[in-house]
This record gives C-alpha cells, sequence and structure tokens, in this order.
C-alpha cells in the first residue's frame, strides 16, 4: 500500500493561495488576508483529514468463476474490498492491473461509504465487491494486480491512491476447439460411445442366451430366450474390452520456434499444436477412449484418462497450461514406442514436418486403426509421402480452423487396417 501527494490540482493552488495570501499580508499590512489564508489551510487540512483520518483498508481478495481461464474464452472476476471507516466517504474510481496474458476492462467507479459506526458493521467494516470480465490471451500463469483505489474529497481538494499489492495468480488453458467426432469410423475405432449407439433400439432379442447354470442369478433370466427354447435361458455375459488411443505432442524446438522454449504462449504455432493436442484429447475422451497423451521421446504428459471422464480432461488443461518445447528430437524413433503394439486411433502433431520425417513416421500408422497426423509446418510433400504410408494428414497453424483441419483429416486418405 502506497500514496502520492495528497492535494489535486484544486488542493495544490488553494495551497499555493494561502502563502500567497500570508506573503502579500506581511508585504501590505492587510490583516484579513492573513485570515484568509488560515481559512484556505484549514479547509485544505479538513479535506486531506477526511480522506486519511479513520479509514483503512483491510483486506483485498479475488475469486475466478470458472476456476480456470482459457483462451479466447471469457471469465468472471470478483473482487471484494474490505473498508474499515469511522467518516463517511467521497465516491472514486478502481482500476486492477492486468497483465499481458489477460484481455479485459478491469475499473470502474469506487462506492461512496457511509460512516462504518452506522448501521451495525461488525468493527466498522465495509465490503465493497468489484466484478469485471476477462479473456485469456496467452497460455501460462498470469498474476493479476495490484489493485488501485483512487478517491477524492467532496471540494475535490485532496486525493488518496492506495494501491494493493495483492497479486492473484490465473491460470489460462489452451484452447479447446469442438471436433467433429469419430462417426464414420465407428466399426473400425470401436469407440465407447459408438458401441452404447450400436445397441440403442435392439430388444432383448437380439442378446445373447445360453442355458441356465448352477450359479447364476435369477435376474439374468432370458424369459423370451426360455419360452421359445422350453428350457431356462439366461442372458450371455460378454466381455468388453475398453478401446484404447493415444495422443503424441511432438515438443522438439527445432520444429517449431526458439520462443516456444521460453514461456508458454510465446509461439503462436506451438499454441496451435497444443490447442490442437488438447481438443483431440476431448475429443477422442468424450467418444469413448481411454486416451495416453505422451510427446514424442515417450514421456507421459497427463495420467490415462478414461472414456468419457471429462472431468479428468478438465484436469488435463491446467497440466497443458505449463507445457513448453524442449531441445531434444525423438520424431524419428517415434515408431519404437509402438513397437509390437496394435491400438485404435493415433493422433501426432508436430511442428515443421519434412519428407524425412514422414518416413520415419511411417511404421507407426500401421499399429493404429485411425492414425491422424497434424503438422504445422509441412516441407514439400512430406504430406503426400505421410498419406501413402497410411496416414490421415491435415494442415494446422495459428490462422487456420482446426475444427475443418481435423474433418479433412478423417475424411480423407487412406484408412489403414491393422495386418
Amino acid at each position: 500500500m502506497r500514496s502520492v501527494w495528497p492535494l489535486s490540482v484544486r488542493g495544490t493552488g488553494a495551497l499555493v493561495l494561502a502563502i500567497a495570501c500570508f506573503i502579500v499580508a506581511d508585504e501590505a499590512g492587510l490583516v484579513e488576508l492573513i485570515y484568509f489564508g488560515i481559512l484556505l489551510l484549514a479547509v485544505v487540512a479538513t479535506s486531506v483529514a477526511s480522506l486519511y483520518v479513520g479509514r483503512r483498508t483491510d483486506a483485498v481478495t479475488r475469486s475466478l468463476v470458472p476456476d480456470v481461464a482459457s483462451v479466447g474464452r471469457e471469465a468472471r472476476v470478483s473482487v471484494r474490498v474490505e473498508v474499515r471507516t469511522a467518516l463517511p466517504t467521497a465516491p472514486g474510481t478502481w482500476r486492477d492491473t492486468l497483465p499481458k496474458g489477460l484481455r479485459g476492462k478491469a475499473d470502474g467507479a469506487f462506492p461512496a461509504l457511509g460512516s462504518g459506526l452506522r448501521g451495525g458493521e461488525r468493527g466498522g467494516v465495509r465490503s465493497i465487491d468489484l466484478v469485471y470480465t476477462i479473456t485469456g490471451a496467452r497460455r501460462g500463469v498470469h498474476s493479476i494486480g495490484p489493485l488501485t483505489v483512487r478517491s477524492s474529497d467532496p471540494f475535490g481538494l485532496a486525493r488518496r491512491t492506495v494501491v494493493f499489492n495483492q497479486r492473484t495468480p490465473v491460470t489460462v488453458a489452451p484452447a479447446v476447439v469442438d471436433l467433429p467426432p469419430l462417426i464414420d469410423y465407428a466399426g473400425a475405432t470401436g469407440g465407447m460411445l459408438h458401441t452404447t449407439t450400436d445397441q440403442l433400439g435392439q430388444g432383448a432379442d437380439n442378446l445373447v442366451a445360453r442355458p441356465y447354470a448352477s450359479g447364476d442369478s435369477m435376474r439374468r433370466i432370458h424369459w423370451r430366450a426360455t419360452a421359445h427354447r422350453d428350457e431356462l435361458m439366461v442372458r450371455q455375459e460378454e466381455q468388453e474390452s475398453t478401446p484404447e488411443a493415444a495422443v503424441v505432442l511432438d515438443r522438439a524446438a527445432l520444429r517449431w520456434s526458439p520462443e516456444a522454449l521460453r514461456a508458454p504462449g510465446a509461439d503462436p504455432g506451438f499454441e496451435a499444436g497444443v490447442s490442437a493436442c488438447v481438443s483431440a484429447v476431448a475429443r477422442l475422451v468424450h467418444d469413448g477412449y481411454a486416451v495416453e497423451v505422451l510427446d514424442s521421446e515417450g514421456t507421459v504428459l497427463v495420467d490415462r484418462i478414461d472414456g468419457g471422464d471429462m472431468t479428468d480432461v478438465d484436469a488435463m488443461l491446467v497440466q497443458f497450461a505449463t507445457v513448453t518445447a524442449h531441445r531434444d528430437d525423438a520424431l524419428p524413433r517415434l515408431s519404437r514406442l509402438f513397437a509390437g503394439l496394435s491400438t485404435g486411433p493415433i493422433v501426432v502433431v508436430v511442428g515443421r514436418l519434412d519428407p524425412a520425417d514422414a518416413v520415419a513416421l511411417g511404421p507407426v500408422a500401421h499399429h493404429s486403426t485411425l492414425p491422424v497426423l497434424l503438422t504445422a509446418g509441412p516441407v514439400g510433400d512430406a504430406l503426400d509421402i505421410a498419406a501413402d504410408h497410411g496416414w490421415h494428414v491435415a494442415a494446422i497453424g495459428p490462422d487456420r480452423d482446426l475444427a475443418i483441419a481435423w474433418g479433412n483429416a478423417i475424411g480423407r486418405g487412406v484408412h489403414h487396417v491393422l495386418g
């Protein structure tokens, strides 16, 4: 908390005039000017006292709804200022300091306060609630503050500027784009939601039944099959495995830019890649896949997310708020991570992709029912080479529509079947 020169331009002028009255009165022998100068000093002193005597601020707290902001989306900030005052105060203005990673209009009118000795306020404390809206502009963790409150006396002679240095960290998660579902690949990719959809509308006649065995629950009796077979039949219990998918984010700085190493949000291309990564995860989880999220070195970026668990997707976004690039390049060795494995969709997000990279990634496509390759910087005929190896390919970037790129990727190219 700090203050500046307590007088406004008007108050400073009144002070200068009072001093001039004393000087002129001494030179000209006019006693009336001394009285007038004393009156001006008294008015100025009273104005200053009305702002500084019996008033202090105890606490400033902020809350955010939702708790985590996202790039391109709005969040509501509530600021509570607790003021202890014994005297009525005049209205003023307030301004909260926003970092570069957030945008918004964080200022307004600070209300006048009555005496805290009236109205039954405990200890003379009054709570002022200030509200404004922010929009995430840059991924990362940013701090809001300090808060500045300016007020003046009713005559406009004195002013008080108070700066509250309390800062509130705000996490800005990457933007999540609503991607088209994998409806066209329901049979091949086998998402849980696809399986459920396929079973909707099927009656009991379509369920598998078998003869009753000792120990079977009576609740599993298939009465229609029992009547048809003239023997007790029960519904067959089927073992069903959870379909799996993997999303790989290549974090090699040489494929993005040096800025991607420094801080979240510094490289627009890398930001587009991060957004594509989390959006693909959200789409696959929503479609019922258990998703592994890792980088090209095989480092697990977040714990495995079960199909349909959108709460874990929200938690993933918090972790991705601070993801940056690194100096190592493991993309050419990515095929080793999937050696001997067969899985559902594999989504690989890379920066610059040259023909040699496309050839190195070729074997990975053979381990997936739906290999999708998204690149922010295709070089030469790299996309065509990748498509020839079975990848569903598309170019992404800060100026491209990710939903359209995703739709193009899953809707074209050679669909590689596991062999």
